[in-house]
């Protein structure tokens, strides 16, 4: 399986406190059946000051203490980047890193506002070469009056990244049913950890993709860890797969 969301790095963000917690998630993950994981720490302005520079720097020493600890954890560098005004030239500039250097990228939307004109922004963003991957939709507050707007980011040429423990409801039981939800209705792309530490938010996907697989078919579980990753990290385009679940066909 293939993490593509992961705040794995040390001491950068509100993530691993250190190369001990980092070492220890991945550990955690390659026990898991996670072999690649995308590095990706917030870039917010005036909070997290990360840069592709800094970040791919923090990479390589994460890399030295896995190959010295004999973890086979393959890392790549990306980031979480939070919507803000620039972010076209950021990306151009490398300021803010793509993933694995693709033409796609994480972004996180507040999570209690909408972002006015947010499909005007995010549509400059695709029209300039890149595809969004809009993180963890089902947690954000505004999900209950906002859901046809994340459908039209969606057709947009967005894709949609859900987090593992959503599914699981170890974020309550209002992200558990939007998970199910935009799974039900075909527009999930990814399924992500977007682990922090080995306690509360850990870097786990195994038993959210045999969730997903059990009620929505081994074919869209594969996809969401695998397949479309795999697709990310090669800078190819996903195929075209979304389309409205048939739960009574698959069965629970």
């Amino acid at each position: 399986m293939i993490d593509l969301h992961c705040h794995i790095l040390p001491e950068i963000d509100d993530g691993a406190v250190d190369i001990g917690v980092s070492v220890a998630m991945a550990r955690m993950a390659v026990a898991d059946g996670i072999g690649t994981i995308a590095c990706t720490p917030h870039i917010q302005p005036g909070v997290y000051k990360n840069t592709g520079e800094s970040i791919a720097a923090a990479v390589g020493l994460l890399e030295d203490a896995l190959a010295e600890a004999g973890i086979p954890l393959q890392l790549v560098i990306g980031a979480d980047a939070h919507l803000a005004p620039g972010m076209l030239g950021d990306l151009r500039s490398g300021h803010i890193p793509t993933l694995a250097g693709s033409r796609y990228f994480l972004f996180e939307p507040p999570h209690h506002v909408v972002p006015p004109r947010l499909h005007d922004f995010v549509f400059g963003l695709v029209t300039g070469g890149y595809v969004p991957i809009l993180t963890h939709p089902e947690r954000v507050s505004w999900i209950d009056s906002q859901y046809d707007l994340i459908k039209q980011l969606a057709v947009s040429g967005v894709l949609i990244q859900l987090t593992a423990g959503s599914i699981m409801g170890q974020f309550g039981r209002r992200a558990k049913y939007w998970s199910e939800r935009l799974l039900s209705d075909g527009m999930v792309d990814l399924l992500a950890t977007d682990a922090h530490d080995v306690t509360n938010r850990r870097p786990l996907l195994a038993a959210a993709r045999e969730a997903v697989s059990r009620r929505f078919g081994d074919e869209m579980a594969t996809r969401l860890v695998a397949t479309n990753p795999l697709c990310v990290l090669q800078n190819v385009i996903l195929s075209d797969q979304r389309a409205p679940v048939d739960e009574q066909r698959i069965g629970n």
